[in-house]
């Protein structure tokens, strides 16, 4: 059992970081909901993925192909067995994101630092403007990992069933249907404001506490329990477009050791703007 109760050691901290930053075999990775804040500094060492230009499709609404993730990680000096740590802003919003994906793709040695960029350097720990440079490695990717991530058609059937349980992570009023998307992106938001029936309304960044780590084991499993999000449901959550979803994914799988989560990165974004589905608005 890792620390805090944690099924699964995919946190770490700080200070082990720090110790193990010039390990053989272990790269950091920082993806952040603003990716200039890298060039303004970052874990020496780091190199950057930006979650937009990286890891979407430019064409598509889609993750990018197989070959392209592996020339990604590889010029990124990640090897198959290269143990990967990943940290961002916002409570580590991206750098969830980013985990789902490598998981998506079956990179198996992969950690988020708990707190993320903002509790780095609130310890005055080093950061560095230089951009890293390391021999580039040869990256094979797995067959894309189904049963991790959910699709519009699978969200419409699953309605209603006893065993499955839907969590709305946007903020309550975009759940309610007053926010068609957070402030500053209204350019992104869909048709329709609202959320899918039957969700439960469990605002993603309500699984950290006020230092940007994630609270304990017992404290997540009474968050989500108490909406009805239990460790015998199949789980699917869903935000705007995927990654406060893929936050709330990761404590659930990963954190709690839920069996059955998958993350609709379609989102609201997609499921707003789809003709002849099901919403419902208020709280």
């Amino acid at each position: 059992m890792a620390e805090n109760g944690y099924a699964k050691p995919v946190l770490v901290t700080t200070e082990w970081l720090g110790e193990h930053l010039k390990d053989d075999n272990l790269v950091v990775v920082e993806v952040d909901e603003s990716p200039d804040l890298y060039e303004e500094g970052h874990i020496p060492g780091a190199f950057k993925l930006h979650w937009r230009d990286d890891l979407q499709d430019p064409v598509e609404r889609d993750l990018v192909d197989r070959e392209t993730f592996e020339r990604l990680l590889g010029e990124r000096g990640i090897g198959n067995d290269t143990t990967v740590i990943v940290y961002g802003d916002k409570n580590n919003w991206f750098a969830a994101y980013a985990y789902w994906y490598l998981k998506i793709y079956g990179h198996e040695d992969l950690r988020i630092l708990d707190g993320g960029r903002q509790k780095w350097i609130e310890e005055g720990l080093e950061v560095t403007t230089d951009i890293p440079s390391g021999a580039a490695k040869t990256y094979r990717a797995k067959e894309r990992d189904e049963e991790i991530r959910a699709y519009r058609d699978q969200v419409r059937e699953w309605l209603g069933a006893s065993e499955r349980a839907l969590v709305d992570v946007r903020s309550p009023g975009e759940y309610a249907g007053d926010l068609i998307a957070p402030p500053g992106y209204e350019q992104e938001g869909a048709q329709r404001g609202g959320h899918i029936p039957t969700a439960a309304s469990i605002p993603w960044a309500s699984a950290v506490r006020d230092d940007w780590t994630f609270k304990s084991a017992g404290e997540l499993r009474e968050l989500y329990g108490g909406k009805g999000v239990t460790p015998e449901k199949e789980v699917t959550a869903y935000c705007r477009i995927g990654e406060r979803s893929a936050h709330t994914w990761f404590v659930l799988r990963e954190l709690l050791g839920y069996e059955n989560v998958r993350n609709y990165d379609g989102s609201w974004t997609e499921w707003g703007n789809l003709v002849d589905v099901p919403i419902e608005k208020g709280s």
